[in-house]
């Protein structure tokens, strides 16, 4: 498989963080967050995802494009609804789980977006080996008991 179609899976991803409130350092709630995906075909779809991660995020309430994210995700953790096609993707011609343990996204800086509570997170993410700049369209509620932020999908130009 192609790094273009691999780098298509994970840009699929739905990714939500809960966080307890507080003005600098936000840590993840593990039970309220995921990462998945959709994985599409000609005749069908596969939803997976991945059960270990890492985040750690931080924000100014009164400057929120001050956020920043870092996300590091075990990838030896896939899932998906087959086990035959979550072992497939472990292997060498997908994720490689043993040569590339982790996926790393960090954050380089925010950009406001048009409506409320939405904008851009610019970083890098490192998966294979490989590192690309991307945009992760972002949702940024903060509620009094915390803050939570969601991603869409994230478009990736693969080699």
């Amino acid at each position: 498989m192609s790094l273009r179609m691999m780098l298509s899976a994970v840009a699929c991803a739905a990714f939500f963080l809960n966080a307890p409130a507080g003005a600098e350092g936000l840590k993840l709630v593990p039970d309220d967050s995921k990462i998945s995906f959709v994985g599409t075909k000609p005749d069908g779809k596969h939803d997976g995802g991945f059960k270990k991660f890492t985040a750690d995020a931080t924000l100014n309430p009164e400057n929120p494009l001050d956020a920043s994210l870092k996300v590091v995700i075990q990838t030896a953790s896939l899932w998906s609804d087959n086990p035959k096609l979550t072992n497939h993707l472990k292997n060498p011609d997908f994720f490689d789980v043993r040569k590339y343990p982790e996926i790393r996204f960090e954050s380089d800086k925010m950009v406001a977006g048009d409506e409320p509570r939405t904008g851009k997170m610019v970083g890098k993410l490192t998966m294979l080996g490989k590192t690309e700049t991307v945009e992760v369209p972002v949702v940024c509620v903060a509620k009094s008991d915390g803050a939570t932020l969601t991603t869409k999908s994230i478009a990736l130009n693969g080699a």
